[in-house]
């Protein structure tokens, strides 16, 4: 299973929800993969990964250079966790995929040699909907969209889901939506509300039950290089990502596309 984060609007929480995501599923039991694929690298830099740690990227995977093994980076010891890292030089690699036949399945075809040694692949998407985005929808069977509850969290939504249907049409049959996230969110403010509300009016059916509230705790844990369960794991932010890691799997289990899973546990 593939599962692509996108938004094309930044600072909406999506890098930190894959981390704490796939962090969650890890401390569930399934394997899973990170790929970070955004020229920023924070998904990179946020599980404590330095550009000294490693020698090749996606980048090298997908102009060719190198083959997808050799850039598999493991997490942890106590739980399946690894990623495939990013660097800087990704923004180039846009311009450098243009003119290739079938550009827009390249990760795709890459991720298919190593896909069947996980239960559950995370993609970070860049905030565009450029060709890197693209190949990772390409790529995918499922997608979350994390929407800031904050003004302006709206705008775009229409233009994604656009895309999304050009892509399914096109290339990937299989691509449908797992849900709408809603990140940063404060009780407090009527604005947050307001967001909620309206998504959940017109979309009941995408907007996962579970919200990540605005918390500190999550806001440092990527600054410190750890998963919110390393950094606070007592925390609001990551009883709200383990609750989320639940909604996710139950609704993967519910379309029949993983393992049964026991959904008794704590939270």
């Amino acid at each position: 299973m593939i599962i692509s984060i996108i938004n094309q609007k930044g600072g909406v929480g999506k890098t930190t929800s894959v981390i704490n995501i796939g962090y969650s599923m890890a401390l569930l039991g399934k394997k899973v993969l990170l790929v970070d694929l955004d020229p920023q690298a924070n998904l990179t830099s946020g599980v404590g990964i330095k550009p000294t740690d490693f020698k090749h990227s996606i980048y090298e995977v997908l102009t060719n250079n190198i083959e997808i093994t050799q850039v598999i980076l493991n997490l942890a010891k106590n739980v399946a966790i690894s990623l495939i890292p990013s660097t800087i030089e990704l923004a180039g690699a846009e311009v450098e995929l243009v003119n290739l036949i079938s550009r827009e399945s390249i990760l795709k075809r890459k991720l298919s040699n190593i896909v069947s040694l996980y239960d559950i692949v995370f993609i970070d998407c860049p905030p565009s909907l450029g060709l890197l985005t693209i190949n990772a929808l390409t790529a995918s069977q499922k997608f979350i969209i994390p929407v800031q509850a904050e003004y302006y969290a709206l705008e775009g939504l229409t233009h994604l889901l656009n895309t999304f249907k050009l892509i399914k049409d096109s290339v990937n049959n299989e691509l449908d939506i797992l849900g709408i996230l809603i990140t940063m969110y404060d009780n407090r403010t009527n604005l947050s509300k307001d967001v909620k509300d309206e998504l959940e009016k017109f979309m009941p059916e995408l907007v996962f039950k579970s919200i990540i509230p605005r918390n500190i705790k999550l806001s440092e844990a990527p600054s410190r290089g750890l998963s919110i369960f390393d950094y606070a794991p007592n925390s609001i932010g990551a009883d709200s990502y383990r609750k989320l890691a639940l909604e996710i799997l139950d609704r993967i289990y519910k379309n029949k596309l993983i393992k049964p899973l026991n959904l008794d546990i704590k939270t």
